[in-house]
């Protein structure tokens, strides 16, 4: 396949060309200064008002054994906005510089893909979210998509190998395949309640043949008591007024005593689509627009030459410190030797929240669990009040 391997990474070979001619005119006049350059957004893409910082396993796993390299973070699942540096490496730059464009790819590809999820769990209110993506991405990359789609909130992911790495159990119902062989929603279903595992929980897709409301009553009927849920991945061309044939669904389930049976959706389903049709749905299945999510646009840029601050136009120059509020998490950002002053909201001192990883080319800080940093990310969602 079309893929580049670790040793391809870590040797430098996924670089631009032009660092690979910077470090050679370096090598050759022998420059090799001690630099911090700092990764910042200046834009995120349209109605974000925040992004989910995430990719940081990799860029540590890559910067790790380069001698004197220093490297300071935000944890993994942290929401930051525009001109907040949420990552700064310091050491020589030839020593580390060629990494930039597999940096900067770890963390573009990462943190958009978190960033989309944490959206769609925002708008969910608590209710589940699945990853449904990994058929819509090449499919050696899952792993990577589905572990960010899950750190950014999702509560399950479709595809095998993916919740294998997330040590979770893989999500998932009945594909059209299986109705349309069989030849009927209701043999359908029965077949999956008697053939699979009872802990797998029995949820009908119900948009294959007929109008979805007789189908759910139908599949209730059938099941009689042990059915989960229903799914509607309607088409788009006989979706019509979507809220409507839920609404529907769920008033021909209620009145015949179906309650407790979920509706789930996918199918074309985005932040907005899951803000439209919550009143009707009890879970999501979202794929496209997860594991295409627009990047976030970092940059690298160096903002400091042997201890002297120094940046190009357009970026301010010197380290600096990105402080945090603990109550209500306020952020901002003042140059690293001012003091941390107190939260003009709430009237306490401000946290600095890039935390040391790497010193001297050595990790000193292990990344929390994917499951702590999922739950670092609901928690703050919880002071949002808009995305």
């Amino acid at each position: 396949m079309f893929i580049a391997d670790w040793n391809d990474i870590k040797n430098g070979k996924l670089t631009d060309v032009y660092f690979l001619r910077t470090k050679k005119i370096l090598d050759v006049r022998k420059i090799n200064k001690r630099v911090v350059v700092e990764f910042i957004v200046k834009s995120l893409p349209q109605e974000y008002n925040w992004g989910v910082f995430s990719g940081l396993s990799e860029c540590l796993e890559i910067l790790s054994g380069i001698e004197g390299v220093d490297v300071w973070a935000v944890p993994e699942g942290t929401f930051f906005g525009i001109d907040e540096p949420v990552m700064m490496i310091e050491g020589k730059y030839g020593d580390f510089g060629i990494y930039e464009t597999a940096l900067l790819g770890f963390l573009c590809h990462a943190s958009g893909i978190a960033t989309k999820a944490a959206r769609c769990k925002f708008y969910a209110r608590g209710k589940p979210v699945y990853s449904f993506g990994a058929r819509r991405i090449y499919p050696a990359i899952a792993p990577m998509v589905e572990r960010n789609a899950y750190l950014g909130g999702c509560d399950g992911v479709a595809c095998v190998k993916s919740a294998e790495y997330l040590d979770i159990e893989p999500i998932g119902t009945i594909p059209h395949a299986l109705i349309l062989l069989i030849g009927d929603t209701v043999k359908a279903t029965q077949a999956f309640d008697e053939i699979i595992e009872p802990r797998i929980k029995r949820i009908a897709l119900i948009d294959t043949f007929s109008d979805e409301k007789f189908e759910a009553i139908n599949v209730a009927q059938g099941l009689k008591g042990k059915l989960f849920g229903v799914r509607l991945d309607t088409p788009a061309s006989r979706r019509g007024d979507f809220s409507k044939i839920l609404a529907e669904v769920r008033w021909e389930l209620d009145i015949r005593g179906y309650n407790d049976v979920k509706i789930i959706v996918s199918g074309g389903i985005d932040e907005y689509k899951i803000r439209e049709l919550g009143p009707y749905v009890d879970g999501f299945g979202v794929g496209t627009s997860i594991s295409n999510a627009p990047v976030l646009d970092f940059a690298m840029d160096i903002v400091e030459i042997d201890g002297e601050p120094v940046s190009k136009r357009g970026k301010l120059s010197g380290r600096k410190k990105l402080l945090r509020c603990p109550q209500c998490f306020k952020r901002m950002v003042i140059y690293h030797k001012y003091e941390i002053p107190l939260c003009s909201h709430c009237g306490v001192k401000m946290d600095d929240i890039l935390q040391k990883w790497i010193a001297g080319g050595r990790i000193v800080k292990q990344l929390p669990d994917v499951n702590k940093s999922r739950e670092y990310v609901l928690k703050q969602m919880e002071v949002f009040s808009e995305l």
